[in-house]
């Protein structure tokens, strides 16, 4: 039974890799779901914020950050640094090119060293590149990105930002998709459609200030949470790729033990055999 037994040791550990990799699945798919639930709060936050901005309606004090007339583009790649998401990272690089074809003077930003060298791969270089996002956290990459996206608007020097990131629809959709961070005046239009307009507002402090720190409260959040966003993609990413894996495996095991049975067979015929054999030749004598 000797090559039974072996092939016996290769389906047990088969079978402990297939137990492995559904454990880590459960765990991504826990994962995706408790980050999931928690998006829905930048949702309410955005609803509570509009609000702070209903009382400017009745200024006319023009911000950059709100309106310019500045036609450079910056587009803003967010990729992520995890393990498993190549595929994802790519669609989100795709998406990039495919904005930058339609505007070829944009300057590129990247969030992720990956997303940096695909693009250098494809012989783009990115001016700025916010990386080690696991060693400085999503919070602290989401204030220097905004600190330096304001900087680069106030100055002159951009006055558009569009933002590409990977955007989970659920556990199994993930899209990369485009939108637009500055100048943020459709915050100020959608308010008009839905909030009732202040005719008189007492000003304790200057327009422009209020509105620069408004904007600038908001861009911080919206970054944060296409950053959270991103992370929810890429486990949902690693989740597919476990699934896959796990699919993979199974079909192994299912081989291996079809050779097991095989093996096992061909073992008894074998030792049967010889049983007979000897039982015979000892007739014999």
């Amino acid at each position: 039974m000797g090559k039974a037994n072996k092939i016996k040791r290769d389906l047990v550990d088969v079978r402990d890799l297939v137990d492995l990799i559904q454990v880590l699945k459960d765990i991504a798919d826990m994962k995706f779901r408790d980050l999931f639930a928690k998006r829905g709060g930048f949702q309410r936050f955005g609803e509570s914020f509009s609000e702070f901005f209903r009382l400017l309606q009745h200024s006319e004090v023009v911000h950059s950050l709100v309106s310019n007339d500045n036609p450079n583009l910056c587009i803003v790649i967010v990729t992520t640094e995890e393990g498993f998401v190549g595929d994802l990272n790519n669609k989100v690089v795709v998406k990039a090119i495919e904005e930058h074809e339609q505007r070829p003077a944009a300057m590129f930003v990247t969030v992720g060293r990956k997303g940096a060298v695909k693009l250098e791969m494809l012989g783009i270089k990115s001016t700025v590149v916010f990386d080690e996002i696991a060693e400085h956290g999503m919070y602290d990459i989401s204030v220097r990105l905004k600190d330096f996206l304001v900087e680069q608007v106030m100055t002159g020097k951009i006055g558009k930002v569009l933002m590409i990131y990977p955007w989970p629809k659920d556990l199994q959709t993930v899209k990369a998709r485009a939108v637009k961070l500055l100048p943020c005046d459709f915050t100020f239009r959608k308010d008009v459609q839905q909030v009732e307009k202040f005719s008189k507002v007492i000003e304790e402090s200057d327009p422009v200030d209020i509105i620069g720190y408004l904007a600038n409260l908001w861009i911080s959040s919206k970054i944060y949470e296409i950053m959270f966003d991103t992370s929810i993609a890429a486990v949902s990413a690693q989740s597919q790729q476990l699934e896959l894996s796990l699919e993979n495996v199974r079909k192994e095991a299912s081989n291996v033990k079809l050779k097991y049975r095989k093996a096992r067979k061909n073992d008894i015929d074998k030792s049967l055999r010889e049983v007979f054999s000897s039982r015979l030749m000892t007739v014999q004598k």
